[in-house]
C-alpha cells in the first residue's frame, strides 16, 4: 500500500494538470470500485469541473465545483493516469501506466470536455472512487479516526507525544503505524525515522522518553520530505507514467539494507527481524534492543 510520500506524489502531479477541467461522462466497471448512485453521478459530477486535488493522509480527494469530493483510495494495486496533451500517471507499476487505456484493469474513467481522461486502473479491485458532498468529507469515519499530518506546521513534538500515550504499552513501531495516532506513516518510513532516531522499533512507548520522541518527530518529519523531493520511495510498487521509480530508496539508511552496512557504522551490518507483526530492520549498535525485547 502507498504510503503518504507516495499519495502526495501523486496528488501534486495530478493537480498540476486537471483543476479546472470539466467532466463531461463518468463510466465505470465495478460498483465495488465506484459505489454511488448513478442519479448523484448525474447531478454532481457529469458536468462539475475540478477545483482542487487534496490528500489526506493516504487518501485523494478530487474536490468538484458542484461542492462534492470524489474520494479515492488507490489501495494495493490502484493507478490513476491523466491522459491528455500530458500523460501524468502513477502508482502500481504494470503495462496500464504507460499503455493505450482503457484496458482490462481499468475501473473508473472521466472524460472531460476537453478531450482528456482520468483513468483509475486497479488490477486487484481493493480501491475505491466514493462520491461525498465536499462539507461531509471531515465526518467520514475514516476521517475522524485518522491521526494528525506529519508534515503540518501545527504537528508539533508536544502533540506527538500526547498522541503516542495513547498506545503507550505497545511497541514505538505499533504505535507510529496506527493510523489513529499519526496520518500516512508505514513500514518504510517508521523504520527509517526509528533508526534516525537511535530508537529500537521494539521499545514499549511508555519507556520512550520525552527527547527520543522529539528526536523521532524530527527524523519523521526529515525523511518523508526528503521522500516527496524524491517522487516517492516505493519503487517496487510506485512508478511514474514515464517509467522513473520515487527515488527516495536510493537514499534509506535502514529500510531493505538487511546484510549491508549501517551508515553510521561500517563494519555493522543492519539487520531485519520482526516487530509488530512487520519486517523490521535495524542497527545493532544504533538501536539498542530493550533488555524485555
Amino acid at each position: 500500500m502507498p504510503e503518504l510520500p507516495e499519495v502526495e506524489t501523486v496528488r501534486r502531479g495530478l493537480e498540476g494538470l486537471m483543476i479546472g477541467h470539466v467532466i463531461s461522462r463518468v463510466h465505470h466497471d465495478t460498483d465495488k470500485s465506484f459505489p454511488n448512485a448513478p442519479d448523484d453521478v448525474e447531478a454532481f459530477v457529469v458536468n462539475a469541473s475540478i477545483v482542487a486535488v487534496r490528500r489526506r493522509a493516504k487518501v485523494l480527494l478530487i474536490e468538484l465545483s458542484s461542492d462534492y469530493t470524489l474520494v479515492v483510495h488507490l489501495k494495493m494495486t490502484g493507478q490513476l493516469v491523466f491522459v491528455g496533451d500530458s500523460r501524468f500517471g502513477a502508482g502500481h507499476p504494470n503495462d496500464s501506466l504507460i499503455g493505450n487505456l482503457p484496458d482490462k484493469s481499468t475501473r473508473v474513467t472521466l472524460d472531460f470536455a476537453d478531450g482528456s481522461h482520468l483513468f483509475f486502473n486497479d488490477q486487484r479491485k481493493f480501491g475505491w472512487m466514493k462520491l461525498y458532498p465536499t462539507i461531509e468529507v471531515p465526518n467520514i469515519n475514516f476521517m475522524q479516526k485518522v491521526g494528525p499530518e506529519p508534515l503540518e506546521d501545527d504537528f508539533t513534538p508536544e502533540i506527538f507525544y500526547e498522541r503516542l500515550q495513547r498506545r503507550k504499552n505497545t511497541t514505538i513501531k505499533a504505535a507510529i503505524l496506527d493510523q489513529t495516532v499519526l496520518a500516512g506513516v508505514g513500514n518504510i518510513y517508521a523504520d527509517e525515522g526509528l533508526w534516525g532516531a537511535k530508537l529500537h522499533p521494539a521499545t514499549r512507548v511508555k519507556d520512550v522518553s520525552r527527547k527520543k520522541i522529539t528526536d523521532l518527530w524530527r527524523e519523521i518529519r526529515d525523511v518523508m520530505t526528503l521522500a516527496i523531493e524524491k517522487g516517492g520511495s516505493s519503487n517496487h510498487t510506485y512508478i511514474n507514467a514515464e517509467g522513473k521509480k520515487g527515488s527516495y530508496m536510493d537514499f534509506a539508511r535502514a529500510f531493505r539494507r538487511e546484510g549491508l552496512p549501517c551508515p553510521r557504522h561500517p563494519d555493522v551490518l543492519i539487520e531485519k527481524i520482526k516487530v509488530a507483526g512487520r519486517g523490521t530492520h535495524v542497527c545493532p549498535v544504533c538501536q539498542v534492543a530493550p533488555k524485555t525485547v
